[in-house]
């Protein structure tokens, strides 16, 4: 493998690691209930969006190189309907779809990363269908991330830079290894 692939590969991994490690850290804070709290009956609870990311991950990263991206055993609908799981459950689910996403990455060869995939029938690059998951995750990962904030208001441990401390030229990262 060339450098860049190796490098692209190596970046993509510290950055899936990377945001399943805030969100695990943003769960952490939260009860079972809270999780399934939702602000209005349109929006989406927490469990909703775990359950929908496993079952996004579950879909994209089974046999990633050699069928759609979008199986035909996946019920998207579904993922948006609160069955009230037990954290448990939602982690189980959580980690193994996660698992398939790392396990995909970690096998890539030298030439996948300019293979064409395709995803709900569409042709795209193997690094424009990665692109397109690390999108759709950071997005939720934000709103994962705030609906915690608002549930648990100053009791929330913050993740990254708390306010009022950056002037101080204090700097707090959370680096993540795989």
């Amino acid at each position: 493998m060339s450098h860049f692939e190796k490098e692209y590969l190596s970046i993509i991994i510290q950055q899936f690691s990377h945001f399943k490690q805030r969100a695990e850290l943003g769960i952490e804070q939260l009860s079972e209930d809270e999780l399934h709290w939702k602000p209005s009956e349109e929006s989406n609870s927490i469990a909703i969006i775990m359950k929908h990311l496993s079952g996004n991950m579950h879909s994209r990263w089974v046999d990633f190189l050699s069928t759609d991206g979008e199986k035909s055993y996946r019920n998207r609908d579904s993922e948006f309907i609160d069955d009230y799981q037990p954290k448990e459950k939602l982690m189980q689910n959580w980690e193994e779809g996660w698992n398939l996403l790392f396990s995909t990455l970690e096998n890539l060869k030298e030439n996948d990363l300019l293979r064409t995939v395709t995803l709900r029938g569409q042709p795209l690059s193997v690094i424009q269908a990665i692109e397109t998951e690390v999108a759709h995750i950071s997005y939720h990962l934000g709103q994962i991330l705030y609906i915690g904030k608002q549930l648990k208001d100053k009791e929330w441990v913050i993740l990254s830079i708390p306010k009022n401390v950056s002037e101080n030229g204090i700097r707090k990262s959370i680096h993540i290894k795989r």
